[in-house]
């Protein structure tokens, strides 16, 4: 049995960027204002992720931090993180390049997005556990038919991400298929709801509380919904 020294955490960001992240929230938000959303967001996770029971913690990254809304906050925290540039044309594609970074450490590989903060360390440190300690994948059901969370005990199925549709309602369904294909038995992390839109994230606020939670109430409260 292995233990928490098998175990890599990686997270997929965007910079927090006005008319770059997080699109699908404008409108009703303003450009800027979904950035920040965004911010808040990627902050929680990355928090979430730092106080983990994992042994490595990767972040590939893509986007100009300088330009980001809470730059210089998000620069500094992921200095504490090994940070590597998304490579390829489709998202798809940066899936997998980050998944075969990633396997740097000769590790399994927990993979997150940047889109469910209500997500805590004791979840993903749980998860972790359960990875490193068999050989089966994890996946992690969103509500919209998604994933938030993909756990591989070995790097050979992430270069089929690149196959798999990504943001449709079969998405979950079909990665799922992708991992059995390849000679794997999957188990389902609890299923959680990931911010795509202002009701996702008004929804996700009223359950959480950190930077994200605050951040939304703030720009409801001064007048940053587009009318």
């Amino acid at each position: 049995m292995t233990g928490r020294g098998d175990t890599t955490l990686l997270v997929i960001a965007k910079a927090p960027i006005a008319g770059f992240a997080k699109t699908r929230l404008t409108p009703p938000l303003e450009p800027r204002a979904a950035a920040r959303v965004a911010a808040a967001s990627l902050l929680d996770t990355l928090d979430a992720v730092s106080r983990s029971d994992v042994a490595h913690r990767v972040v590939a990254f893509t986007g100009d931090i300088d330009a980001a809304e809470r730059g210089v906050e998000l620069a500094r925290v992921l200095a504490r993180f090994v940070v590597v540039a998304q490579r390829g044309a489709d998202f798809g594609t940066r899936l997998a390049n980050a998944h075969a970074d990633a396997a740097r450490f000769d590790a399994p590989v927990l993979q997150i997005g940047m889109d469910t903060p209500q997500v805590g360390p004791e979840v993903l440190s749980a998860a972790a556990r359960q990875l490193a300690q068999g050989d089966s994948a994890l996946l992690g059901p969103a509500e919209d038919g998604g994933w938030w969370a993909l756990g591989l005990p070995s790097p050979q199925p992430a270069h089929l991400l690149a196959r798999v549709p990504m943001s449709t309602a079969r998405t979950a369904e079909l990665t799922r298929d992708m991992v059995r294909h390849c000679g794997f038995r999957v188990i389902d992390l609890p299923s959680y709801r990931d911010v795509d839109t202002f009701a996702d994230a008004v929804s996700v606020a009223a359950a959480s509380d950190g930077r994200f939670a605050r951040t939304v109430d703030a720009v409801r409260e001064h007048g940053l919904v587009s009318r």
